[in-house]
């Protein structure tokens, strides 16, 4: 039986359920984040991110109080190392912690994480690469992550965030340019929600329930060709890749005869070292294969995303090809590692698969429990200061690149009383799995919508499934840009 959370919960939150109602165009623009106050010489004046004593209605959503970090985790922030002003002039600082990496547990994250969170919320962190110079920060507390994704004053520009991690091949500079016209992903406002107002109402909660007889569809034919595969069977080659990536060119419009090219070259680009040749190969075949699709998709447009962006007049080529990349390039790989990483956990834990088996009203809850656990963003979200910001005596100065540790902040204690517990059973709300704020993952509901078809239809079609290797000897993806197992043998 596992052991029921006791710590914090909170009221429904609302963006688990639909985040962007296209409809409601000014949710897109309106300013998140605490209301920044002070005397500051422009908009972005110094303020704490979390304030000391939040009052009714003062969190990241106006739904919650935030968790006050020092209360929660019965430490004072003058346990952090850092003291003074932090890493700057007229404070000092011990040496900055390297992206913690090393697993002692295939669904936990490092062990590092705990100890940061517990004593050291805003750690210096060291950059491998700038832009800009000197070190970075490393958020760890869930509190935290939720009112930095949350807050204008940190940007997701790419040309602004330094790399904690070393970089694909070796460079002897580094000086990203801004987004390419069309990557949404990588700009901040006011062009992000003009993109994204775009693809929106197609991957709204509504617009994937639209969606639930196609994704049952591709499912069942996945959980047939699997079978037919015979046994033991890879379950990454034979359902957890093909199915998320079929749905994802269903609904975008990607013929059969596209997909392959597309996500051998993407899932490179997913991988932590490559060289710069084969870098210039994948981008080049990713691109004139869109443009290609581009093209078929004006001379025969169908009821898809893709075709309805090409004939709506409101983008150029180059932000059509930039915006179908970026939809792509997420929707191929965070699923696919989601649903097999899942069902690894699930496997090596009887009592919550029999609890999905049993009591399908938990299948929702399951997913996001699930989601929360495994986190398979395991090297977080960064973003970089757009003005000096103090959170918890440090001060994080204009130009800072900080990491928000999203496998940290989801095993908070703070937030959920047994964070390191897989409990299906447990509250969920506030992880942040899938980001926060304005950047929060915009695929997130389709994610839901194959997950909680895909994992019951496994079982249901397999009772008896089980691994046909060891636990230890299933190969981690710990060399990937998204966290997950490369192969996964089972058997029934």
């Amino acid at each position: 039986m596992s052991t029921p959370r006791t710590g914090r919960t909170e009221p429904p939150d609302l963006e688990r359920y639909d985040t962007e109602e296209p409809d409601d165009t000014e949710e897109l623009d309106r300013p998140s984040g605490p209301t920044v106050t002070g005397t500051g010489d422009g908009p972005l004046a110094p303020a704490p991110v979390v304030p000391d004593s939040p009052g009714p209605g003062t969190g990241p959503d106006g739904a919650d109080d935030p968790v006050n970090p020092a209360e929660a985790h019965g430490a004072a922030p003058s346990r952090c190392p850092v003291s003074g002003t932090g890493a700057r002039p007229g404070g000092t600082a011990a040496a900055p912690v390297e992206l913690p990496r090393h697993r002692t547990s295939p669904f936990d994250p490092p062990e590092a994480y705990a100890g940061l969170r517990e004593r050291c919320p805003v750690a210096p962190l060291r950059l491998t690469l700038g832009p800009g110079d000197g070190d970075g920060w490393l958020v760890t507390r869930l509190a935290d992550a939720r009112a930095i994704l949350s807050d204008r004053r940190f940007s997701h520009r790419n040309e602004l965030i330094g790399l904690p991690l070393p970089p694909p091949f070796p460079l002897t500079e580094y000086a990203p340019p801004p987004a390419a016209p069309g990557a949404f992903i990588k700009m901040d406002q006011p062009e992000h929600s003009r993109y994204r107002r775009l693809i929106a109402k197609r991957f709204t909660m509504r617009g994937i329930n639209a969606l639930t007889p196609m994704i049952t569809r591709i499912t069942e034919e996945s959980l047939d060709a699997m079978e037919a595969a015979g046994k033991p069977v890879d379950l990454v080659k034979h359902f957890a890749e093909p199915l998320p990536v079929r749905v994802m060119c269903e609904m975008l419009g990607v013929p059969d005869e596209v997909r392959g090219p597309l996500g051998d070259h993407l899932a490179l680009l997913g991988r932590m070292e490559y060289s710069l040749e084969e870098l210039i190969t994948a981008c080049t075949v990713i691109a004139e294969q869109l443009q290609g699709l581009l093209a078929a998709k004006r001379a025969e447009p169908a009821d898809d995303l893709l075709s309805e962006l090409a004939a709506g007049g409101k983008v150029t080529d180059e932000e059509w090809v930039n915006i179908a990349w970026a939809l792509l390039g997420g929707g191929f790989d965070t699923t696919m590692n989601m649903l097999a990483l899942g069902t690894f956990a699930l496997l090596t834990r009887p009592e919550q698969l029999a609890a999905i088996r049993d009591r399908p009203e938990l299948v929702d809850n399951a997913v996001e429990e699930l989601l929360r656990y495994l986190t398979i963003s395991h090297f977080g979200a960064s973003r970089a200061a757009l003005a000096d910001v103090e959170l918890h005596g440090t001060r994080i100065a204009k130009g800072d690149t900080v990491v928000v540790a999203l496998p940290a902040a989801n095993r908070d204690p703070a937030h959920f009383g047994t964070p390191d517990t897989l409990d299906i059973t447990a509250p969920t709300q506030g992880h942040v799995a899938f980001g926060h704020g304005e950047h929060q993952c915009v695929g997130q509901h389709m994610a839901r919508g194959v997950l909680r078809i895909a994992y019951p239809a496994l079982f249901r079609r397999f009772p008896t499934l089980r691994l046909a290797t060891a636990p230890d000897e299933v190969p981690l993806r710990e060399d990937m840009l998204h966290y997950g197992v490369h192969e996964l043998m089972v058997t029934w």
